[in-house]
């Protein structure tokens, strides 16, 4: 059967909460700047009571990917886990107004997990994630049926921070195969990378068919410190790998073909880089799927990437299907 959705994510759900601070404000309340910290609800509120209000929208990495595509105009779903609360609502609410088909368990134990967002003026962002209920997602969590549907599964790396969840992710690439559907992931986060190195390492070698990295987490997962290298070490048949270079834009490459490098579209001002290697790979996933050239899905990427940095959150503010249409018709 053909598939009718684009790409079904797998993720944590999150709610989003963004401010505003400084680098020496990041410092003192000892989370390192740039990365992502899983800590306890109490920690994250203790900092959240000392940087101040912010502004509250859903989230998490893979979520924020399938609103990059619907914005798109592909069909997409999501599978998270939930509570039955304020801020599960607020999630259920905002992803399927996008058109997402949303297959959300719920939790009765813990609340819906949050992640605080400290943006600085250098367009940098440290997240502090409370996971919640997205920290129970398990393997009788993932909705088969959607993953059949879909003609890529694509999975967050931060999962791999959740044991159960491990059986979970394991479990969708499983059903994805057998449907004859392809399996794609993003690493996340070099932190990620190196607490989850041999795991990151044998799906790459043997179960993946399309990977998203930067930079420094390609370097990280290849144990080199040069981007070249990082990538002619995970080079193997029937393996897309995709890297984005900050401001120096995204390269790609096939099995063994050639790499292609698109550079970063212009933005007017960077305001805040939450979210531009989701949308990345939202705009990547869009063309990939439509069976485009790996130029073309890298270009779509660039664009949805640009878009994001402009402004503060890491969902599009604008219909991302307009903006890309030239390069969508070519």
């Amino acid at each position: 059967m053909g598939a009718d959705l684009a790409v079904v994510g797998i993720g944590n759900a999150l709610v989003d909460v963004l401010v505003e601070t400084e680098p020496e404000v990041i410092a003192e309340v000892g989370v390192p700047k740039g990365s992502m910290a899983l800590m306890s609800l109490p920690d994250a509120e203790r900092i959240h009571a000392r940087v101040g209000d912010g502004i509250e929208r859903s989230g998490g990495s893979a979520a924020n990917t399938m609103a990059g595509l619907a914005s798109l105009g592909c069909a997409t779903g999501f599978i998270g886990k939930i509570a039955d609360d304020r801020l599960g609502k607020v999630f259920a609410h905002d992803i399927g107004s996008l058109g997402v088909a949303f297959s959300g368990a719920r939790s009765d134990d813990v609340g819906t997990g949050r992640c605080l967002i400290l943006v600085t003026p250098d367009a940098d962002r440290t997240m502090c994630t409370s996971l919640g209920a997205a920290s129970e997602l398990e393997a009788a969590d993932v909705d088969v049926e959607l993953v059949e549907r879909a003609a890529v599964t694509y999975l967050e790396g931060y999962l791999f921070d959740l044991p159960p969840a491990k059986d979970a992710f394991r479990l969708a690439i499983a059903v994805a195969h057998r449907a004859g559907r392809r399996a794609a992931m993003s690493l996340s986060d070099p932190f990620c990378v190196e607490r989850h190195h041999d795991d990151f390492a044998a799906l790459v070698s043997s179960e993946l068919d399309l990977l998203f990295a930067n930079s420094d987490e390609i370097c990280q997962l290849a144990g080199v410190s040069d981007v070249d290298e990082a990538c002619a070490r995970l080079r193997r048949p029937g393996l897309t790998v995709t890297v984005t270079l900050g401001a120096a834009g995204a390269l790609a490459f096939a099995g063994e073909g050639p790499v292609v490098r698109v550079p970063a579209a212009p933005v007017a001002r960077v305001v805040d880089t939450t979210g531009a290697g989701d949308l990345y790979a939202a705009g990547f996933l869009c063309g990939w799927t439509r069976g485009l050239e790996l130029e073309r899905c890298s270009e779509l990427g660039a664009i949805a990437a640009a878009e994001i940095i402009s402004h503060l959150g890491a969902r599009p503010e604008v219909d991302l299907a307009q903006l890309a249409g030239p390069a969508l018709s070519r």
